[in-house]
């Protein structure tokens, strides 16, 4: 994404009628957050999954008491993993199992069940910031047979390949003094419908949490495609809502006034992983899926969109339908089953590098700027943008404008501003808008979209 000073408007201008907001890209990384990145050790995730598969059979149905096998045995070692990585936290990182009970007679569990999400916090240093960032992945499996609580399991990729970026997520950034809270959800209950995330939601909503981003990380270790054999290990798809489940009557007017059906919170938070991941992480694109998930599947995300949360899913890209949901077994020379061998660590790696950075860049930004709208009224071709200042957490030492032509998916160009207004030299039909907070070291918050009430 090109980068420009307030004072390039007149050359930007030439740019714009030019047609092209095409430029150079300057990556300016933060050195703490790209130490963090390359100390992420494929090695450790590697040996998670393989305890992981260790446990035979992570079923919501199966054991919950037996020492090694099941799900009970699997969330008691996730506790005692983040437990080992207190002592390093000087106090920041803390660590809960939430249980709480579904199913029954009727549903997809055919009983009911108690079950529990891991739940480890790592405490914001910054008293008077209450933002919090959350990010996901489901620990428990299935075989062939959803009910199947018996026979093997591993779940290898879907989804330990999740919990092993969450962990090793854990162990660096418990490490770093950041501003914001982050909540690093080990969830169960996701094959049977979604329950330790829809838990987890309603318990961020009862309880009031100021959550400005959900990660959802759910299969980021496949490289490879069943049936078309296609390979890559250089592309990761995030998958974010156009329009958000809680939209009012009075959001949807502003919502189409404004032809912003591309411009929701969860499509913002989308862009943001693209260009901080892509930053941070070589060697990895970013793929903006403009869906809520694939078609007929579900995630964690989906929860706490209808909560009313920016979420999205971060998934690889490519699936293997021979791996996912099936028991393990070769015919005619095709492996099947969710084995640890079906997943390329090196892929792993850049995928956590992506959420990493992302998660710590947002955390030490300021919150983003509030009333982000822009003047309509009258015949011109200039645009004019105003804001205010963010409520809390500390002050932005400038703004970026960011702006994109109206058949483009992600934000081109950044424009910085020292104050709070912004008029452009170019028609404010042909382009969109956003403003996002920036501080002195040039962490960014979450992009907020420009819009005009509609009369």
């Amino acid at each position: 994404m090109k980068t420009l000073h307030s004072s390039l408007i007149i050359a930007l201008g030439l740019l714009l009628c030019a047609g092209s907001l095409q430029g150079q890209t300057i990556k300016n990384r933060d050195r703490a957050i790209e130490s963090a990145v390359n100390n992420i050790s494929a090695g450790n995730m590697k040996g998670l999954i393989q305890d992981l598969v260790g446990f035979h059979n992570r079923n919501n149905l199966s054991s919950t008491t037996d020492p090694v096998r099941g799900i009970g045995a699997a969330a008691n070692y996730l506790y005692g993993k983040v437990n080992a990585y207190i002592p390093a936290s000087d106090g920041r990182l803390s660590v809960e199992k939430v249980f709480y009970t579904v199913g029954g007679a009727g549903t997809r569990l055919g009983r009911e069940v108690t079950v529990c999400n891991v739940v480890a916090t790592i405490r914001g240093s910054n008293t008077d910031d209450d933002r919090i960032i959350a990010l996901l992945a489901h620990y428990d499996n299935r075989n062939g047979e959803g009910s199947d609580s018996i026979r093997y399991a591993p779940g290898a990729n879907d989804d330990g390949s999740g919990v092993a970026c969450l962990m090793e997520i854990t162990r660096l950034l418990s490490r770093m003094d950041l501003p914001v809270t982050l909540k690093i959800m080990f969830l169960s209950g996701e094959e049977h419908g979604l329950h330790g995330a829809q838990y987890m939601a309603e318990k961020a909503r009862s309880e009031n949490w100021n959550l400005i981003a959900v990660l959802n990380n759910d299969m980021i270790g496949n490289g490879n495609a069943s049936e078309t054999n296609t390979h890559n290990n250089t592309m990761i798809r995030v998958f974010s809502e156009n329009i958000p489940a809680t939209e009012t009557d009075g959001m949807k007017r502003i919502r189409i006034y404004n032809s912003a059906e591309n411009d929701s919170p969860s499509r913002q938070l989308a862009r943001y992983i693209k260009e901080t991941g892509e930053r941070y992480v070589d060697n990895i694109t970013v793929k903006l899926i403009y869906r809520n998930d694939r078609f007929g599947r579900g995630g964690d995300h989906s929860p706490f969109n209808r909560k009313g949360y920016a979420a999205v899913r971060i998934c690889e890209m490519h699936e293997n339908y021979d791996r996912t949901h099936q028991y393990v077994r070769e015919e005619d020379g095709i492996k099947y089953g969710d084995e640890i061998e079906g997943i390329d660590f090196e892929y792993v790696r850049k995928n956590t590098g992506v959420n990493l950075s992302s998660v710590a860049n947002l955390a030490l930004a300021p919150s983003v700027p509030e009333n982000v709208r822009q003047e309509v009224s009258g015949l011109t071709n200039y645009s004019t943008l105003r804001w205010d200042a963010p409520g809390q957490g500390k002050r932005p030492a400038a703004y970026y404008v960011l702006i994109r032509e109206t058949d483009q998916s992600h934000w081109q160009t950044k424009v910085r501003v020292e104050g709070t207004e912004l008029r452009l030299p170019y028609s404010k039909d042909n382009y969109f808008y956003a403003v996002q907070s920036v501080d002195a070291e040039g962490h960014e918050s979450l992009p907020v979209f420009a819009t005009a009430a509609s009369n």
